[in-house]
């Protein structure tokens, strides 16, 4: 073997190891090998589950998870940052390195989903019980709930089951990269706005949204 040939083959193995010891390709290698068990989790969902925390917390310990249902044979793995915009570099980069999975669908980031009540900390709210207005805030949207109910001492509280609601209706994404300020108020508070009903913010976000780009 010729001195040229050995070089050649020492760099090529030098060159593919870094990534076969990469965070990302070590976490898929590990899908793929448990993918039956991930697939129907709900058979030992505690350990399941526990295991794949494990596994996304070795990329980046800010990393989360969501599972749709099975449908046609395909379950989608969603990918979550949990709202926090400094691991959306990392949920990006996970899904992007992604093998070829036939049944799954992987997502980035919790996508919009039908809106239904959200209960947290013993404070349960339905879209119904919300209207909203939007307005301009630099180059995102400013948000104000109007929440029936609504208990300044407990603002912590509201804006909790709030956000939940928010991100149900617009997405993790676009929460964290388009939405400015968000403001809680009690139902009652008049507004120089027009007030909307909440199950509307979707359309009524996109199209706000929409127009304050041109």
């Amino acid at each position: 073997m010729t001195q040229t040939l050995i070089l050649s083959l020492a760099f090529m193995f030098t060159s593919c190891a870094p990534q076969k010891q990469s965070p990302h390709y070590q976490f898929w290698r590990w899908f793929q090998a448990n993918e039956t068990r991930l697939f129907d989790f709900e058979k030992d969902q505690e350990s399941v589950f526990a295991d794949l925390r494990a596994q996304l917390h070795k990329v980046d310990p800010g990393l989360t998870f969501q599972f749709g249902p099975k449908e046609a044979g395909i379950r989608e793995f969603v990918i979550s940052a949990d709202g926090i915009k400094a691991v959306f570099p990392a949920v990006i980069s996970l899904a992007d390195a992604a093998p070829a999975l036939p049944r799954w669908k992987v997502i980035k980031f919790r996508p919009r989903h039908g809106q239904g009540p959200v209960s947290l900390n013993g404070l349960k709210i339905a879209p119904e019980q919300m209207e909203f207005t939007l307005e301009p805030d630099g180059t995102k949207i400013g948000i104000t709930l109007f929440i029936e109910g609504y208990n300044e001492a407990e603002r912590e509280k509201y804006a909790g089951v709030g956000f939940l609601l928010l991100d149900q209706s617009l997405g993790e994404y676009d929460v964290e990269t388009k939405v400015g300020f968000v403001d809680f108020k009690p139902s009652s508070t008049k507004s120089n706005l027009v007030k909307q009903p909440f199950p509307a913010l979707a359309e009524s976000f996109d199209r706000f949204l929409q127009g304050n780009q041109h």
